[in-house]
This record gives structure tokens, C-alpha cells and sequence, in this order.
């Protein structure tokens, strides 16, 4: 089965009217792209952020008269702007996903495999993941940082650690298979929460790691090592509260943050921490300090 997409070019202005349009004359979905390789980066919470120029991709079934459906569309968004049509062939977008998901080395001695192939490397410390609808594959800068510095941190035996916005469970997992006792994994949606188990289940490690919501986080936690790679607005609002966790000299890894950014994230947790390392690529860093 294909379907086919009608594809316009707009200004911010125009979104809501024009996307509302299209589903009235059988839009089976409305989604937006960016036109003009504008980046979006931290939006305020609540708010949906648009590209001043927005490309709107209407998808319908593939027996639509295009004839038709332009005429409706000339009619009710007079002038109709800029527009191309476009076959979108069904594919298994699944399979096409796994292809290119291909085994990641991070540090000495951390690999992150997908769970449906072999690890390239039976005797590194190999994490096996299918992250499912949650964040974390080890393919972004923000996770990978993240990564390389728990391969480098050396010894978590019998540690505690927090994972704050777990995702997939990519970090909780390493830090566990790096000899962590107990993680703690805490993301504010559910599927992530069902994603960390699911993977953790899959690495033999699932009794020792508790994904919970952030209000079910025990308050009076206190834990050997936190890593948040998040945001920096969210970053910024926790540091009493995640620091709240440490033990004295315990680290705390932040990460998602641009490098714009940092300076601000730094000062939230000054009064709370000594910065040990800052660390910067593609524009992504990562913060660690030491409770004081």
C-alpha cells in the first residue's frame, strides 16, 4: 500500500489554519518540518514552537482525486501556497530502523548492541537494548558523553546511583554491568519506564534497578553518584533537589545541555557543588561535579 502527501511551504502564521484545513477534507495525519534549517532547541514547557517557514505534510490515502483535493484546498485557503505532491511507498520501517541501529563502542570497555544482533566483542562489557518509544540509543552527543564518562569513572561496586530521566535505561544498564548494587531510574513517562524494565530485563539486571516516577522517588535517598542528562531548564530548577540525593563527594553527570547554556546551568549548582570537569562536543556538554 503508498499513500500520498501533499507537501506545503508556509509561514509560522499560517500553520494552524492550513493543517486544521487539511483534515477537514481527509488528512489521515498533519506533521511539521522545518523549511529553512532553523534550529528549534529548548521550548518553555507547554508550548509548541514552529519554524518561521514550516513545512506542512498532509498524508491521504493513495485513490484521493488530486484534482479534487486541490480544488478544496484552493477554495478554502485562497491563496493556496507553494505546494508539491509526493508517493510515499509503504515500507517496513521497523526492519529499516534495525538496519541502520548498528553496534556502539563508548570508552574502553562499554559497547551498546542492539538486542537483536550479536555483540561484536564477547568479552567487553556489552549492554544489549531496544529502546522502544524512550530516549536513549547512545547515538546522541548528550548520551554518549555520558556514557564515555561512566566507562572512565572506574569502580561502581556496591554503589547506589540515580539515573534522573532514564529513557531506555541505556545509563542505569551500563552503570549496573559496570558493578553498580542498585539504580534508581526516574522518568516523568511511563513508557520510559516500561523501556528501562524491558531492557534491563534483558540484561540479566532487572532486580537491581527500581524505574519509578519522579514523585516516587524516596526523599530521603541518599546515593553514591547521579547522572541527569535532561535539559538545562529542567537541570536548572532540580539542582536543590538532585544534589538533596548526594552523599558527601558523591558525582553528579549533567548532561543536555548546549554549550550556551552551561554557563547558566553552572551557577544553579555552584552553591551546591565543585565543578570537577567540563567537557563540550558538537555543541553539547557535559558538567560533572562533586557534592561538597
Amino acid at each position: 500500500m503508498s499513500w500520498i502527501q501533499i507537501i506545503l511551504a508556509v509561514e509560522a502564521s499560517r500553520v494552524e489554519e492550513i493543517s486544521e484545513t487539511l483534515f477537514s477534507v481527509g488528512a489521515l495525519s498533519v506533521t511539521f518540518a522545518d523549511a529553512e534549517d532553523e534550529p528549534l532547541y529548548e521550548p518553555p514547557l507547554n508550548t509548541m514552537p514552529l519554524w518561521q517557514q514550516t513545512r506542512i505534510i498532509g498524508l491521504f490515502e493513495s485513490d484521493i482525486d488530486r484534482s479534487q483535493l486541490l480544488n478544496q484546498l484552493k477554495t478554502l485557503l485562497a491563496p493556496l501556497p507553494p505546494y508539491q505532491f509526493h508517493i510515499l511507498e509503504d515500507q517496513a520501517w521497523t526492519r529499516l530502523w534495525m538496519e541502520d541501529y548498528h553496534p556502539m563502542q563508548f570508552g574502553q570497555r562499554l559497547w551498546i548492541c542492539p538486542s537483536w544482533q550479536e555483540p561484536p566483542n564477547p568479552q567487553a562489557i556489552n549492554i544489549l537494548l531496544d529502546p522502544g518509544l524512550a530516549f536513549g540509543t547512545g547515538t546522541h552527543e548528550t548520551t554518549a558523553l555520558c556514557l564515555e564518562w561512566l566507562d572512565q569513572y572506574g569502580d561502581f561496586s556496591g554503589k547506589t546511583l540515580i539515573d534522573y530521566g532514564c529513557g531506555s535505561g541505556i545509563l542505569a544498564i551500563a552503570a549496573l554491568k559496570l558493578g553498580a548494587a542498585h539504580v534508581w531510574a526516574v522518568d516523568n513517562d511511563p513508557q520510559a519506564l516500561v523501556a528501562t524494565l524491558e531492557n534491563a530485563t534483558k540484561n540479566e539486571v532487572e532486580t537491581a534497578i527500581s524505574p519509578v516516577l519522579p514523585e516516587d522517588l524516596p526523599t530521603q535517598l541518599k546515593v553514591d553518584g547521579l547522572f541527569a542528562n535532561i535539559l538545562a531548564g529542567p537541570l536548572i530548577n532540580l539542582a536543590s533537589a538532585l544534589t538533596a540525593h548526594l552523599n558527601v563527594y558523591a558525582p553528579l553527570v549533567l548532561s543536555g545541555i548546549l554549550k550556551e547554556q552551561s554557563s547558566d546551568v553552572i551557577a544553579a549548582y555552584k552553591p551546591y557543588l565543585k565543578m570537577t570537569e567540563i567537557v563540550e562536543r558538537d555543541n553539547w556538554m557535559r558538567l560533572v561535579g562533586e557534592k561538597t
